[in-house]
This record gives structure tokens, sequence and C-alpha cells, in this order.
């Protein structure tokens, strides 16, 4: 296993290059690979220069974190985006998944850097005039990985305890709309 390789986790943000951190740029461009969700690569085409590029549909993030992770193991720079913030509904921690499952350690295995965006709740508080000014949490309403009831039992929770809700993913495979 080569520790010569790089893995950028990169968070670039609600989508408008106003709105990118420099240091996402930065990773962008020297990486070798930008792995991603087709949409959110064509959100950043702009930015890339003679990267590989490995686009996938939307519910391809297992393997597009196990490719970024064969290919920095291979000495590769590699960039997995995420819009808004990578460690918040982001590809950070299913990158980390996959490397500690390969039995990464980090004093030896390849090298990672989780770089932070603009995350939704962040940018459309911004948008709607409605800062976020007392507390607050997130709530993916997405039945992917987490079972339907604990997520309704979540967002009841969140209510009750008259919390600042931002709702992220609202399609769910088996939710019930009249439950919502």
């Amino acid at each position: 296993m080569s520790t010569n390789g790089k893995l950028f986790v990169v968070g670039f943000g609600p989508g408008n290059f106003e709105h990118i951190t420099k240091r996402a740029v930065e990773a962008l461009q020297e990486s070798d690979y930008i792995i991603g969700y087709k949409t959110y690569v064509e959100l950043i085409q702009g930015l890339l220069t003679d990267q590989t590029i490995i686009s996938t549909g939307m519910t391809e993030e297992v393997s597009r974190a196990q490719e970024a992770v064969k290919q920095a193991e291979l000495g590769k720079k590699v960039a997995v985006i995420s819009s808004g913030d990578a460690g918040v509904y982001g590809m950070a921690g299913l990158v980390y998944e996959v490397l500690i499952e390969k039995g990464w350690k980090e004093e030896t295995g390849v090298g990672i850097e989780v770089i932070p965006g603009i995350s939704a709740i962040n940018s459309c508080a911004s948008l709607l005039g409605a800062p976020v000014m007392h507390d607050s949490c997130t709530i993916s309403l997405s039945d992917h990985l987490t079972p339907w009831e604990l997520i309704a039992k979540r967002v009841e929770a969140a209510a009750m305890a008259d919390f600042v809700i931002a709702l992220y993913n609202p399609r769910s495979r088996q939710a019930d709309p009249a439950n919502c």
C-alpha cells in the first residue's frame, strides 16, 4: 500500500463559484482524480483542468468512496466531492468508513484531508434572511440508511424541543407524505 497518495474530501458549498473556499479550489486543481456524483462534477467543471473524472449516479456513494481509496492507495491525489460541507450528509464519513474497513491507520495509511464547505443550513438561512441564532439541528429524511420510524421519532423530538430544524433529503423511498 502506497502512502504517497492523498485523499481530499471536498465540500464545494452550495454550487456557486463565489461560495467555494480557496482551499477547496486548490485541492481540486492539484488532484489527479475527481470523483463524485455526476451533477456535482458538472457544477465544478469550470474549475477543472486535465484531471481524470469518475462520476456516478446518486445512489453509488459506496462505490465512489471505494474507488477513491483505491486510487489514493495507488499513489494518486484524489478529490471526492460533495456539495455543501463534506462532513454534513456528505462523503467524509463514508470515505473514513471505507478506509477503516481496509485497516487504514492515520500514521501509516494514505493521507486524508477533509475540506469544509458552506452547508445548506447556512446557505439557506442566509438566503431566507433567517439566521440560525439559537439551538438548531439537522435531520435527514432519507430512509436509505435509517429506518423511517426512527426518522419520524427524531423529527417529533426536535419539534418538541423547539429547535430550528433544517430538513435534508426531503424525498424518502418509503415515507408516507401524509405522515410528514
